[in-house]
């Protein structure tokens, strides 16, 4: 979604931050970095696009800020719960590649988060990596697949994206995961190009996998579990800002035991309301798309969580209402302590979903991401 914590941070030149986060007179809010305009030499998502594969899976250097977020929920032979979240940012310091003599020299820098919730184990893990796009050290490619900062990659055996092979790890936990699509790519927004603003170009390009079958394995401290479950991943790129009037979101990708997804992004402005640029997506067993407007979703605060380092105060338990599916969702974490208080603070955790369909049951796991408060 509008996921894009493109993290001006990144100003930070491509030091490697330490993986415990940095003290809180270092921190950000997520949201104050989102309404730092794009400057105006850099490309900007206008209108839609025809998009071109493989080229689109890897950077576009031209746009200010680009990210691939993968997400899942996994279990081992005995039931054991972890959820991950594995994503790779990237920032232009130039529109324009910039020649320098010096090999470290880079238009480019990049960021990575890696989190893993052990929910068995009561314990949430959440670290960084900073790195500029030099010496191999941080960057992308087309074909086959790749995206990486140092030893932490998503990589690909072709010019698609699945299958993929996710690698990251700190001393405190770490994956080791392949993930196949089961359902074919989305194009959110309005065919790919989705708007985050009235400001012209305030949008992104932006498409998903909704549905990738994860197997492979969690490591906790010294302990590896096999494991398996399903992953999403977003891809999105553009050069846009947050309206100066927006708080934060609040943003939801719900997989359903009955091979649909849903996903919505409620952007909140400063007074509480929800921006008319919010939406989302239904998809459906067969992949199609059925496209959600904020008149189209209920969502409704029911428990919230106050967090001991940082004193933010989140809503983490959801009611979600589609209406217009009768349909009726409660979305609940695995567990309530899943803030990255790193260089950029924001909730992102792993959820259980149950709820009802016209009177029949729904269960599925997520991932929601919570900013701005």
């Amino acid at each position: 979604m509008t996921r894009g914590i493109w993290l001006v941070v990144f100003a930070l030149g491509g030091c490697t931050a330490p993986e415990d986060g940095p003290g809180p007179a270092q921190q950000g809010n997520a949201t104050r970095f989102l309404t730092e305009p794009g400057g105006q030499e850099y490309a900007r998502a206008l209108e839609s696009r025809a998009f071109r594969f493989p080229e689109d899976h890897a950077a576009h250097d031209e746009y200010r800020n680009e990210w691939w977020y993968f997400t899942g929920n996994l279990r081992d032979d005995d039931g054991r719960h972890f959820g991950f979240e594995l994503t790779f940012f990237r920032l232009a310091m130039s529109p324009e590649p910039v020649d320098r003599k010096s090999a470290w020299g880079a238009s480019q820098a990049w960021m990575a988060h890696l989190a893993v919730t052990d929910t068995g184990g009561r314990e949430f893990m959440a670290a960084e990596r900073f790195s500029r796009q030099a010496l191999g050290l941080a960057g992308s490619r087309a074909e086959p697949f790749g995206v990486w900062l140092e030893d932490w990659a998503a990589t690909g055996d072709g010019p698609g994206i699945p299958p993929l092979h996710l690698s990251a790890g700190t001393d405190r936990a770490g994956i080791e995961l392949t993930l196949n699509s089961t359902k074919p790519m989305v194009f959110q927004g309005d065919n790919g190009l989705d708007p985050k603003g009235p400001e012209p170009g305030n949008a992104s390009y932006y498409y998903s996998f909704t549905r990738l079958e994860a197997t492979g394995t969690v490591r906790v401290a010294d302990e590896t579990f096999d494991v398996s479950g399903t992953a999403w991943m977003d891809r999105e790129w553009g050069t846009s800002a947050l309206s100066p009037e927006l708080a934060g979101w609040d943003w939801f990708a719900l997989q359903l035991a009955d091979n649909r997804e849903v996903m919505y992004y409620r952007l909140r402005t400063e007074d509480g309301e929800t921006s008319p640029f919010s939406g989302g997506s239904v998809v459906q067993a067969d992949g199609a798309r059925i496209a959600l407007r904020p008149r189209d979703v209920i969502l409704t605060p029911l428990e919230h969580w106050t967090s001991d380092a940082s004193g933010a105060r989140y809503p983490v338990v959801w009611q979600l209402d589609l209406p217009g599916q009768d349909m009726t969702l409660q979305v609940r974490p695995y567990l309530q302590e899943q803030e990255l208080n790193l260089t950029v603070r924001y909730w992102e955790g792993a959820v259980n979903v149950t709820g009802t369909q016209s009177g029949a049951p729904i269960t599925g796991d997520g991932y929601v991401e919570l900013t701005g408060y």
